[in-house]
């Protein structure tokens, strides 16, 4: 079953934690073949890949996130399976960090994040996982 919002009991959980100590982000990405973008949006013409897509929600994200004190902490390039399933079902890894969860609840409630970086996450991610670490 592919994941690309909480479901509600998860999000319960995530804003029952405590809200002012730092926490990182385990991010889990599978793209799409074809980013799927509603009609009219501006990229809906461009016939971008998932991968595409999700490289200028990234883009779009990260000087946004530096504003709020956050940033991406570890991305890296995936080179083998060690220990676990091949083929690694996961197309992109990586770990953002948050002074705390009240910048991560800033980022998602502001009307920029909402209309001009999220939908190149929603049109190019078919399945995700958001893991939330605490700690600095």
């Amino acid at each position: 079953m592919p994941y690309v919002d909480p479901d509600p009991e998860n999000w319960a959980i995530f804003k029952a934690l405590p809200r002012d100590t730092p926490m990182h982000m385990l991010n889990l990405v599978r793209y799409r073949d074809r980013a799927e973008y509603p009609q009219g949006h501006p990229s809906a013409t461009l016939g971008w890949s998932g991968e595409r897509a999700y490289r200028e929600y990234i883009e779009r994200l990260l000087p946004f996130l530096a504003g709020l004190g956050a940033g991406l902490s570890w991305d890296g390039t995936f080179e083998c399976v060690v220990t676990g399933p091949k083929p690694f079902e996961w197309d992109k890894v990586f770990v953002m960090r948050f002074p705390d969860s009240r910048a991560f609840f800033a980022m998602i409630t502001a009307p920029e994040y909402k209309a001009d970086i999220v939908p190149h996450r929603t049109a190019a991610v078919l399945d995700s996982r958001l893991v939330r670490y605490g700690g600095a």
